[in-house]
């Protein structure tokens, strides 16, 4: 029995028909047609397996099919000729808002309560600070279907997030860790901006010299792929999605799904996995330069399991090949602890739920008149949040299973 997939090649009308021996059936072949059976702007497509020599009748083949916008999968036991329909191609940015949006009702349990026009707000920028919280959310555009995943596996309502910082002269500056070198001013994704203004007390601490000589010394380096999944698994049970958390054989079926998942974009995108996850969890078993198969052979040799060790947090201290790695939220945070918010604790902070730290405003009388100019919703969005934190160890050992993402006291 194969528990690993095996990346089997790529099917498109342009590279005729794939043949391949899987381990059920031995003589394999596919192919892709483009069709138009819906009438929408980009179409669809059918995809044609046809199947046989089977090694017995009661073996069966999993497949898992994967394009870049979308992973399913299917399963076949009988010889013959079998098709996989994609009746659309997704492409228009509406068409992925209404379907984001929906997904995050239905699994994630969030509400959407649209505010009044306009919605941007004129904000005096006298009233922004060195440290004050830029919570982002994306749910169109390019990254708008990674920060719908991001927000249901987390719990977190931003999928981005950026810190303003004033220069020496006064001058206001947005750090930020992103991808690519993208610009706010130039996202067509339409975001929802939050500004989380700091608490005085937080304000009074906050040494923007250090701030810039962390900033300044993170500049040029690219974004932290390395450690952005790791922040999301932070235990093997109640951290994945149904079914696999209900499953009698749990953790061996989590460490088969992450595992699989990470083997198939390993194949479809290599430079990405080493950036991913290859050389983080190399750093979690003290290895070097192993790739994915190997790791999971080294795991298992020493009695332990890739769903466990996926869960071993990020050490500060960890240089990459592209030297240190850090993610939007972990940039930010790194100021943070630069700046001495998190003294005495600094050595030991998660990046799970920033935006929830006991850092920010908390007192709606305080708020500037254009945080709610014109808005009949009851409270802003920086006056409902429930603060909490920081404390050592924070979120390390925290369940995160939707729709409500409950947490125990001692995690």
């Amino acid at each position: 029995m194969d528990l690993l997939p095996t990346f089997v090649g790529t099917a498109s009308p342009s590279n005729g028909s794939l043949a391949w021996k899987g381990a059920c059936f031995y003589d394999n072949t596919a192919w892709l047609e483009f069709h138009n059976e819906t009438g929408s702007e980009f179409g669809g497509g059918t995809l044609h397996i046809k199947v046989s020599k089977a090694l017995s009748w009661t073996c069966m083949d999993i497949y898992v099919f994967a394009t870049p916008y979308r992973v399913t999968w299917d399963y076949y036991f009988l010889s013959r000729e079998h098709t996989f329909q994609f009746k659309e191609w997704k492409g228009k940015a509406e068409f992925e808002y209404k379907s984001n949006v929906g997904f995050l009702k239905k699994h994630m349990g969030a509400s959407f309560e649209q505010h009044p026009q306009p919605w941007v707000t004129n904000i005096s920028i006298d009233d922004i600070h060195s440290g004050d919280f830029l919570a982002i959310s994306k749910i169109r555009g390019r990254w708008g279907g990674f920060e719908t995943l991001e927000k249901w596996v987390s719990g977190t309502y931003a999928g981005h997030t950026a810190v303003c910082l004033r220069d020496s002269e006064g001058k206001l500056w947005v750090g930020e860790s992103r991808h690519d070198n993208e610009e706010l001013n130039k996202d067509d994704s339409n975001p929802h901006i939050a500004l989380l203004l700091l608490h005085p007390d937080m304000l009074a601490k906050f040494n923007e010299t250090a701030a810039w000589e962390y900033a300044e010394s993170m500049n040029g380096k690219p974004y932290g792929y390395h450690n952005m999944l790791f922040s999301w698994m932070d235990t093997i049970n109640a951290n994945y999605p149904w079914p696999l958390d209900a499953h009698v054989v749990q953790r061996f079926i989590v460490s088969l799904w992450v595992a699989s998942v990470m083997t198939v974009w390993n194949q479809m995108q290599p430079t990405y996995a080493a950036n991913m996850w290859n050389e983080a969890i190399n750093k979690r078993l003290g290895t070097e330069g192993l790739n994915l198969p190997d790791l999971i052979v080294e795991t298992e040799m020493r009695g332990s399991s890739f769903a466990k060790l996926l869960t071993i947090p990020e050490q500060d201290d960890w240089l990459y090949s592209d030297r240190m790695s850090a993610s939007c939220v972990a940039f930010v945070l790194e100021i943070y602890r630069a700046v001495g918010l998190f003294d005495p604790i600094s050595s030991f902070i998660q990046i799970k739920d920033a935006n929830s730290l006991r850092f920010f405003e908390n007192n709606s009388s305080r708020l500037p008149k254009w945080c709610n100019d014109g808005d009949d919703i009851k409270l802003p969005f920086s006056a409902r949040i429930q603060y909490n934190g920081p404390v050592p160890h924070m979120n390390e050992t925290c369940p995160s299973l939707p729709p409500k993402y409950l947490k125990p006291s001692d995690c």
